[in-house]
């Protein structure tokens, strides 16, 4: 009969207890990047076109992109984080009247600020944005979270956060809608600004009360 050697057991054992540990860590780690990807691809497709990418380009096309970005990207990351914290319920706190009523209000301010706007105050009014980033950023900030508050994407995040690990969804959500929005931001710097100034603010009203008009209409 062969006695095994006590060190040599612990060694085995200790051998078995670690593959499996990492086994499971391995196959979590496969788990929870393969959610940042199904989330990532689901929420970039959906946004592709939408008017939050929209905003994004109007505006980076107006103004500075950098607080148009920053604003952009700080509305994401509340946004998916209410999302993946209260869930598809967080919709149901706030009327859906009143968010449209809000967005209805602040994109046709916008819209009507734009279409008024004279051809000899153009300058004036890009220069003076441009001296105070923060404006940018909180019009950015305050447009996007109204318009997407309560918005398709927010529910299909706080959906995929029931089914996915929530973090992963969050990472994967926060990524896209940023990516999305630096998309826009590029086409918006790079095409957008070869429009004569007063027709880029005249297309930037239109846009901005065509937005007023559907959450009018919603709310109604």
């Amino acid at each position: 009969m062969v006695i095994s050697n006590p060190i040599d057991l612990a060694k085995r054992r200790f051998i078995i207890r670690f593959y499996f540990a990492a086994s499971a860590k391995f196959l979590y780690l496969i788990e929870y990047f393969s959610s940042i990807l199904s989330t990532f691809g689901l929420i970039f497709l959906a946004e592709i076109g939408d008017k939050s990418q929209l905003v994004c380009m109007t505006l980076a096309a107006r103004y500075r992109h950098a607080p148009v970005m920053l604003g952009a990207v700080a509305a994401f990351l509340v946004l998916n984080t209410l999302a993946v914290v209260f869930g598809a319920g967080l919709a149901q706190w706030i009327p859906e009247k009143i968010i449209s009523a809000a967005v209805a209000i602040l994109f046709a301010f916008f819209g009507i600020k734009s279409l008024l706007t004279k051809e000899e105050e153009l300058d004036q009014d890009g220069e003076a944005l441009d001296k105070f980033a923060h404006s940018i950023f909180i019009s950015t900030f305050m447009m996007l979270f109204l318009a997407e508050m309560g918005d398709k994407t927010q529910i299909a995040v706080a959906g995929l956060a029931v089914t996915f690990d929530p973090v992963a969804v969050w990472v994967g959500a926060s990524l896209a809608l940023i990516t999305t929005s630096a998309l826009g931001i590029w086409l918006g710097v790079t095409l957008l600004r070869k429009i004569p100034l007063h027709r880029l603010h005249q297309f930037s009203g239109v846009f901005f009360l065509g937005v007023a008009v559907f959450a009018i209409i919603q709310v109604f």
